[in-house]
Protein backbone atom coordinates (compact mmCIF):
# COMPACT_ATOMS: atom_id res chain seq x y z
CA UNK A 1 0.00 0.00 0.00
CA UNK A 2 0.97 3.69 -0.65
CA UNK A 3 1.47 6.73 1.93
CA UNK A 4 0.20 9.85 1.28
CA UNK A 5 1.69 13.14 1.63
CA UNK A 6 -0.45 16.63 1.39
CA UNK A 7 1.30 19.67 1.13
CA UNK A 8 -0.58 22.44 3.78
CA UNK A 9 1.33 25.52 2.59
CA UNK A 10 -0.01 28.09 4.83
CA UNK A 11 2.16 29.32 7.81
CA UNK A 12 1.30 32.96 9.93
CA UNK A 13 4.35 33.23 9.57
CA UNK A 14 7.16 32.76 7.49
CA UNK A 15 10.94 31.66 10.02
CA UNK A 16 13.43 32.71 9.17
CA UNK A 17 15.48 28.83 8.34
CA UNK A 18 13.02 27.77 6.44
CA UNK A 19 12.77 26.99 2.84
CA UNK A 20 9.59 25.23 2.62
CA UNK A 21 6.88 26.51 0.27
CA UNK A 22 4.54 28.27 2.12
CA UNK A 23 1.89 31.31 2.12
CA UNK A 24 0.10 33.61 4.61
CA UNK A 25 -3.11 31.93 5.80
CA UNK A 26 -6.68 32.93 4.85
CA UNK A 27 -9.89 30.84 5.75
CA UNK A 28 -11.08 31.49 1.78
CA UNK A 29 -7.94 30.34 0.67
CA UNK A 30 -7.46 27.09 2.48
CA UNK A 31 -11.02 26.44 1.65
CA UNK A 32 -10.34 26.54 -1.96
CA UNK A 33 -6.95 24.87 -1.36
CA UNK A 34 -8.85 21.89 0.37
CA UNK A 35 -11.31 21.72 -2.78
CA UNK A 36 -8.41 20.95 -4.85
CA UNK A 37 -6.51 18.68 -2.44
CA UNK A 38 -10.68 16.57 -2.65
CA UNK A 39 -10.93 16.86 -6.34
CA UNK A 40 -7.20 15.44 -7.01
CA UNK A 41 -7.36 12.43 -4.62
CA UNK A 42 -11.01 11.83 -6.69
CA UNK A 43 -8.09 11.09 -9.59
CA UNK A 44 -7.03 7.86 -7.52
CA UNK A 45 -8.17 4.72 -6.41
CA UNK A 46 -5.84 3.84 -3.96
CA UNK A 47 -5.78 2.44 -0.04
CA UNK A 48 -3.43 4.21 2.35
CA UNK A 49 -1.70 3.21 5.60
CA UNK A 50 0.13 6.43 5.74
CA UNK A 51 -1.41 9.66 6.02
CA UNK A 52 1.36 13.10 6.52
CA UNK A 53 -0.07 16.54 6.41
CA UNK A 54 2.99 18.47 6.24
CA UNK A 55 4.13 22.05 5.95
CA UNK A 56 3.83 25.26 6.27
CA UNK A 57 1.73 24.81 9.02
CA UNK A 58 -0.90 22.52 8.19
CA UNK A 59 -2.80 22.16 12.12
CA UNK A 60 -4.09 25.46 10.26
CA UNK A 61 -6.27 23.22 8.37
CA UNK A 62 -7.49 22.02 10.70
CA UNK A 63 -11.98 22.44 10.01
CA UNK A 64 -10.82 21.41 6.42
CA UNK A 65 -8.64 18.04 7.77
CA UNK A 66 -12.07 16.15 8.13
CA UNK A 67 -13.55 16.66 4.69
CA UNK A 68 -10.13 15.97 3.11
CA UNK A 69 -9.69 12.38 5.27
CA UNK A 70 -13.69 11.55 4.33
CA UNK A 71 -12.58 10.73 0.53
CA UNK A 72 -9.61 8.71 1.56
CA UNK A 73 -9.51 4.77 1.63
CA UNK A 74 -7.43 3.27 4.47
CA UNK A 75 -6.48 0.07 5.56
CA UNK A 76 -6.76 -0.83 8.80
CA UNK A 77 -4.81 0.71 11.99
CA UNK A 78 -3.38 3.69 9.36
CA UNK A 79 -1.12 6.05 10.72
CA UNK A 80 -2.63 9.76 9.98
CA UNK A 81 0.10 12.25 11.37
CA UNK A 82 -0.18 16.06 11.29
CA UNK A 83 2.14 18.36 11.95
CA UNK A 84 1.53 21.22 14.64
CA UNK A 85 2.80 24.88 15.84
CA UNK A 86 2.29 24.85 19.28
CA UNK A 87 0.43 27.71 19.77
CA UNK A 88 -2.27 26.55 17.11
CA UNK A 89 -2.73 23.17 19.57
CA UNK A 90 -5.84 24.54 21.60
CA UNK A 91 -8.42 21.98 22.34
CA UNK A 92 -10.60 22.72 20.48
CA UNK A 93 -8.03 22.19 17.05
CA UNK A 94 -6.87 19.24 18.85
CA UNK A 95 -10.29 17.50 19.94
CA UNK A 96 -11.28 17.98 16.63
CA UNK A 97 -8.38 16.42 14.76
CA UNK A 98 -8.99 13.69 17.13
CA UNK A 99 -12.57 13.07 16.40
CA UNK A 100 -11.64 12.86 12.37
CA UNK A 101 -9.39 10.30 12.65
CA UNK A 102 -6.13 12.02 13.04
CA UNK A 103 -4.16 9.73 15.41
CA UNK A 104 -0.18 10.85 15.63
CA UNK A 105 0.78 14.85 15.66
CA UNK A 106 4.57 16.17 14.73
CA UNK A 107 5.00 18.96 17.29
CA UNK A 108 7.55 21.85 15.80
CA UNK A 109 9.16 22.65 19.54
CA UNK A 110 12.52 23.05 18.23
CA UNK A 111 14.00 24.00 21.51
CA UNK A 112 12.87 24.68 24.89
CA UNK A 113 14.95 27.75 25.75
CA UNK A 114 13.71 30.55 25.27
CA UNK A 115 17.02 32.42 24.01
CA UNK A 116 17.44 30.24 21.16
CA UNK A 117 13.65 30.25 20.07
CA UNK A 118 13.51 33.71 19.84
CA UNK A 119 16.94 33.35 17.88
CA UNK A 120 14.93 31.12 15.38
CA UNK A 121 12.21 33.91 15.02
CA UNK A 122 9.63 31.28 16.58
CA UNK A 123 5.95 32.50 17.87
CA UNK A 124 6.13 30.24 20.62
CA UNK A 125 7.91 29.82 24.00
CA UNK A 126 9.00 26.97 26.11
CA UNK A 127 6.42 26.91 28.38
CA UNK A 128 3.36 27.06 25.60
CA UNK A 129 5.39 24.00 23.95
CA UNK A 130 5.45 21.90 26.78
CA UNK A 131 2.07 22.60 27.60
CA UNK A 132 0.80 22.33 24.05
CA UNK A 133 2.36 18.66 24.36
CA UNK A 134 0.75 17.32 27.66
CA UNK A 135 -2.65 18.79 26.45
CA UNK A 136 -2.37 16.53 23.30
CA UNK A 137 -1.65 13.93 25.75
CA UNK A 138 -4.92 14.68 27.40
CA UNK A 139 -6.84 15.27 24.83
CA UNK A 140 -6.44 11.66 24.03
CA UNK A 141 -2.71 11.91 21.17
CA UNK A 142 -0.62 8.70 22.44
CA UNK A 143 1.94 8.98 19.40
CA UNK A 144 3.19 12.52 19.83
CA UNK A 145 6.48 13.31 18.09
CA UNK A 146 8.87 16.12 18.50
CA UNK A 147 10.94 18.28 16.02
CA UNK A 148 13.99 19.30 17.91
CA UNK A 149 16.76 21.97 16.24
CA UNK A 150 20.97 21.27 16.58
CA UNK A 151 23.33 23.36 15.82
CA UNK A 152 21.35 27.18 16.02
CA UNK A 153 22.08 30.73 17.18
CA UNK A 154 22.99 30.22 20.79
CA UNK A 155 23.33 26.94 21.60
CA UNK A 156 25.56 24.82 23.59
CA UNK A 157 26.18 21.67 25.28
CA UNK A 158 24.09 22.70 28.50
CA UNK A 159 21.53 24.31 27.14
CA UNK A 160 21.00 21.24 24.92
CA UNK A 161 20.86 18.80 27.10
CA UNK A 162 18.44 20.84 29.26
CA UNK A 163 16.04 21.21 26.43
CA UNK A 164 16.72 17.00 25.82
CA UNK A 165 15.90 16.41 29.53
CA UNK A 166 13.00 18.33 29.69
CA UNK A 167 11.80 17.43 26.02
CA UNK A 168 12.00 13.48 27.27
CA UNK A 169 10.22 14.10 30.53
CA UNK A 170 7.04 15.18 28.40
CA UNK A 171 4.28 11.99 27.22
CA UNK A 172 6.48 12.04 23.67
CA UNK A 173 7.01 8.93 21.61
CA UNK A 174 9.60 10.00 18.94
CA UNK A 175 12.04 13.32 18.14
CA UNK A 176 13.12 14.26 15.37
CA UNK A 177 16.44 15.96 15.76
CA UNK A 178 17.66 18.18 12.66
CA UNK A 179 20.99 20.39 11.77
CA UNK A 180 19.76 23.73 11.12
CA UNK A 181 20.58 24.47 7.29
CA UNK A 182 20.92 27.73 5.89
CA UNK A 183 19.06 28.03 2.99
CA UNK A 184 19.84 30.69 0.23
CA UNK A 185 16.72 31.89 -0.46
CA UNK A 186 15.79 32.76 3.11
CA UNK A 187 16.14 35.39 5.75
CA UNK A 188 19.11 33.29 7.41
CA UNK A 189 20.43 32.66 3.53
CA UNK A 190 20.28 36.91 2.91
CA UNK A 191 21.68 37.46 6.72
CA UNK A 192 23.36 34.52 8.54
CA UNK A 193 23.51 34.71 12.43
CA UNK A 194 26.40 32.99 14.35
CA UNK A 195 26.51 29.60 14.35
CA UNK A 196 28.17 26.94 16.31
CA UNK A 197 31.69 25.39 13.93
CA UNK A 198 31.73 22.27 12.20
CA UNK A 199 33.49 20.88 14.77
CA UNK A 200 31.01 22.21 17.99
CA UNK A 201 27.65 20.99 15.00
CA UNK A 202 29.42 17.18 15.32
CA UNK A 203 29.39 17.69 18.92
CA UNK A 204 25.94 18.70 19.64
CA UNK A 205 24.93 16.01 17.16
CA UNK A 206 26.91 12.88 18.82
CA UNK A 207 25.49 14.74 22.57
CA UNK A 208 21.57 14.25 21.09
CA UNK A 209 22.33 11.11 20.04
CA UNK A 210 23.28 10.01 22.93
CA UNK A 211 21.24 11.79 25.30
CA UNK A 212 18.33 10.54 23.23
CA UNK A 213 19.13 6.81 23.68
CA UNK A 214 20.17 7.28 26.94
CA UNK A 215 16.47 8.20 27.82
CA UNK A 216 14.97 5.34 25.59
CA UNK A 217 14.63 7.18 22.21
CA UNK A 218 16.63 5.03 20.26
CA UNK A 219 18.15 6.03 16.94
CA UNK A 220 16.76 4.21 13.38
CA UNK A 221 17.38 7.18 11.17
CA UNK A 222 19.85 9.99 10.60
CA UNK A 223 17.54 12.63 12.49
CA UNK A 224 14.81 10.14 13.78
CA UNK A 225 14.33 8.51 17.53
CA UNK A 226 11.66 6.20 18.21
CA UNK A 227 10.88 5.09 22.41
CA UNK A 228 9.06 1.72 22.28
CA UNK A 229 9.56 1.74 18.78
CA UNK A 230 6.81 4.38 17.64
CA UNK A 231 8.78 4.63 14.37
CA UNK A 232 7.17 7.16 11.67
CA UNK A 233 5.63 4.90 9.63
CA UNK A 234 5.38 7.32 6.87
CA UNK A 235 8.73 8.83 6.92
CA UNK A 236 10.03 4.96 6.49
CA UNK A 237 8.74 4.42 3.52
CA UNK A 238 11.11 7.34 1.79
CA UNK A 239 13.99 5.06 3.21
CA UNK A 240 12.28 1.84 2.27
CA UNK A 241 11.75 3.36 -0.92
CA UNK A 242 7.96 2.50 -1.30
CA UNK A 243 5.50 4.04 -3.06
CA UNK A 244 3.93 7.30 -1.87
CA UNK A 245 1.38 9.92 -3.24
CA UNK A 246 2.19 14.05 -2.96
CA UNK A 247 -0.74 15.97 -3.26
CA UNK A 248 -0.54 19.98 -3.13
CA UNK A 249 1.92 22.57 -4.38
CA UNK A 250 5.28 21.25 -3.69
CA UNK A 251 4.94 17.98 -3.17
CA UNK A 252 7.17 14.99 -4.70
CA UNK A 253 5.52 11.40 -5.35
CA UNK A 254 7.42 8.01 -6.07
CA UNK A 255 4.48 6.47 -7.36
CA UNK A 256 3.20 4.37 -9.86
CA UNK A 257 7.35 3.59 -10.44
CA UNK A 258 8.02 7.27 -11.37
CA UNK A 259 9.31 10.69 -9.34
CA UNK A 260 7.25 13.65 -9.90
CA UNK A 261 6.55 16.71 -8.10
CA UNK A 262 3.94 19.67 -8.32
CA UNK A 263 4.93 23.12 -9.11
CA UNK A 264 5.16 25.30 -6.08
CA UNK A 265 2.37 27.32 -6.87
CA UNK A 266 -0.93 27.26 -5.06
CA UNK A 267 -2.95 29.96 -7.36
CA UNK A 268 -1.77 26.97 -9.84
CA UNK A 269 -2.87 24.26 -7.43
CA UNK A 270 -6.19 25.56 -7.01
CA UNK A 271 -7.41 26.69 -10.55
CA UNK A 272 -5.73 23.35 -12.62
CA UNK A 273 -8.86 20.32 -12.62
CA UNK A 274 -5.65 18.34 -11.84
CA UNK A 275 -2.53 18.89 -10.23
CA UNK A 276 0.36 19.37 -12.51
CA UNK A 277 2.93 16.89 -12.08
CA UNK A 278 6.32 17.28 -13.28
CA UNK A 279 8.31 14.12 -13.84
CA UNK A 280 11.33 14.43 -12.26
CA UNK A 281 12.57 11.14 -12.60
CA UNK A 282 11.02 8.29 -15.10
CA UNK A 283 13.05 5.39 -14.16
CA UNK A 284 15.01 5.45 -10.90
CA UNK A 285 17.98 3.52 -10.22
CA UNK A 286 16.67 1.17 -7.56
CA UNK A 287 20.11 -0.17 -6.46
CA UNK A 288 21.58 3.44 -6.22
CA UNK A 289 18.50 4.47 -4.30
CA UNK A 290 18.49 1.18 -2.33
CA UNK A 291 21.70 2.18 -0.93
CA UNK A 292 21.77 5.62 -1.18
CA UNK A 293 18.25 5.56 1.16
CA UNK A 294 19.08 2.63 3.36
CA UNK A 295 22.38 3.89 4.47
CA UNK A 296 19.97 6.60 5.97
CA UNK A 297 18.91 3.90 8.52
CA UNK A 298 20.52 2.37 11.25
CA UNK A 299 19.67 -0.56 10.13
CA UNK A 300 21.36 0.01 7.36
CA UNK A 301 22.09 -2.44 4.09
CA UNK A 302 21.82 -6.03 3.31
CA UNK A 303 24.73 -7.91 2.08
CA UNK A 304 23.12 -8.19 -1.84
CA UNK A 305 23.36 -4.57 -1.26
CA UNK A 306 26.82 -4.07 0.57
CA UNK A 307 28.83 -6.09 -1.68
CA UNK A 308 28.04 -4.40 -4.62
CA UNK A 309 29.97 -1.22 -3.13
CA UNK A 310 32.47 -3.21 -1.08
CA UNK A 311 35.68 -2.19 -2.69
CA UNK A 312 34.33 1.77 -1.78
CA UNK A 313 34.63 0.85 1.54
CA UNK A 314 38.62 0.58 1.10
CA UNK A 315 38.86 4.23 1.63
CA UNK A 316 36.30 5.16 4.55
CA UNK A 317 37.37 4.78 7.94
CA UNK A 318 35.97 2.05 9.69
CA UNK A 319 34.91 4.67 12.65
CA UNK A 320 32.12 5.46 10.39
CA UNK A 321 30.62 2.47 9.72
CA UNK A 322 29.59 -1.05 10.89
CA UNK A 323 29.56 -4.72 9.45
CA UNK A 324 26.89 -6.95 11.84
CA UNK A 325 24.70 -9.73 11.11
CA UNK A 326 26.01 -9.20 7.31
CA UNK A 327 24.67 -5.47 6.91
CA UNK A 328 26.45 -2.35 6.91
CA UNK A 329 25.39 0.45 8.81
CA UNK A 330 26.50 3.75 9.59
CA UNK A 331 27.51 4.79 12.70
CA UNK A 332 26.42 7.62 14.47
CA UNK A 333 29.56 9.95 13.40
CA UNK A 334 28.81 8.14 10.08
CA UNK A 335 25.98 9.89 9.81
CA UNK A 336 27.33 13.05 10.26
CA UNK A 337 29.26 12.48 6.96
CA UNK A 338 27.02 10.52 4.77
CA UNK A 339 26.54 12.40 1.99
CA UNK A 340 30.17 12.06 1.49
CA UNK A 341 30.27 8.36 2.10
CA UNK A 342 27.29 7.60 -0.22
CA UNK A 343 29.15 9.84 -2.99
CA UNK A 344 32.42 7.27 -2.24
CA UNK A 345 30.41 3.97 -2.62
CA UNK A 346 28.19 5.13 -5.30
CA UNK A 347 30.80 6.52 -7.39
CA UNK A 348 32.61 2.93 -6.94
CA UNK A 349 29.32 1.61 -8.43
CA UNK A 350 29.52 4.05 -11.49
CA UNK A 351 33.26 3.35 -12.19
CA UNK A 352 32.69 -0.64 -11.97
CA UNK A 353 29.58 -0.23 -14.10
CA UNK A 354 31.44 1.45 -17.05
Amino acid sequence: MAGLYIHVPFCRKKCPYCDFYSVGYSREQAEKYADAVVRNLGFYDEIFDTVYFGGGTPILLYEEIPRILSVCKFSENAEITVECNPLEMDRKTLEALRSSGVNRLSVGVQSLNDRELAALGRSHNSEQAKRAILLAREVGFSDISADLMLAIPGQGRDSLSKTIEQLCGLPITHVSAYLLKIEPNTLFGKKTPILPDEDETAALYLQAVGELSERGFLQYEISSFAKNDAKSRHNLKYWRREEYLGIGPAAHSFYNGKRFAVGRNLREFIESPRQIEVITDDFPNALEEEIMLGLRLSEGIPKQLWERVQSGLKSIPKKYYRLEDERLSLTPEGFLVSNEIISVLLGKLEQEHL
